[in-house]
């Protein structure tokens, strides 16, 4: 596998039509949130940007990794996205302004191979996340470096932490370091220990014994 520094560089009905009402703008069994709270599972890591590698590697269209130092990364295109939070805990956070790297972006720079399916999102600690490919390439899916236009805290994900809109945020980890491509779908760290497969808020898929045929790997 080859490391390439210094690269240049099912749809949501209600992104594009969502009430004005706020109750409205909840998915069930959540509440509206002021502020945002800090949680999260382990110690807050420390950041040493000389180590700071992004990875994308797995089931890639051209069967390289893909490396960015901190340096590269931060220079990627920056893009804006105002999107709601929601969290398994059941607090909403309305209208946040979250600014970084698209994840398009990630897959047009180092596309996955045509037979991947999913992804696994991995941060510090071996922390890991799985998505559906849909969800991982939604327009407004984003790896944020920034909230309301100021830098990310350290407990809130700096340097980098993933934001899927379309799903509960615990899909979204924190202190992000890469992407796996994969061919087949496989847990990650809270989907292992009982947590929804899928986790859509809309639909409160909360927890695995909430899960369908189809919905995940078996536990």
């Amino acid at each position: 596998m080859v490391c390439h520094h210094g690269v240049m560089g099912e749809p949501d009905s209600r992104a594009g039509d969502v009430p004005e009402r706020t109750g409205d703008r909840l998915p069930p069994g959540q509440r509206l949130q002021r502020g945002w709270p800090v949680t999260h599972y382990g110690p807050v890591p420390r950041f040493r940007p000389e180590r700071w590698e992004f990875r994308v590697f797995g089931a890639t269209a051209d069967g390289d990794k893909h490396c960015w130092n901190h340096e590269e990364f931060t220079a990627l295109p920056y893009q804006t996205v105002v999107a709601d939070l929601h969290c398994v805990t059941k607090f909403s956070m309305l209208d946040a302004e979250w600014g970084g790297v698209s994840a398009q972006t990630i897959l047009s720079l180092a596309p996955p191979a045509p037979e991947a399916t999913h992804v696994m999102v991995w941060a510090e600690y071996g922390y890991s996340a799985n998505l559906r490919l849909a969800d991982f390439a939604d327009p407004r899916t984003i790896f944020a470096t920034h909230r309301d236009g100021e830098l990310l805290t350290a407990e809130h994900g700096f340097p980098l932490r993933l934001v899927v809109p379309r799903l509960y945020a615990w899909k979204g980890p924190k202190w992000v370091r890469g992407v796996e491509y994969m061919v087949a779908d496989r847990r990650g760290f809270w989907e292992e220990r009982g947590y929804h497969n899928i986790g859509d808020p809309w639909r409160e898929q909360r927890y695995s014994y909430q899960e369908g045929p189809g919905d995940g790997p078996a536990l």
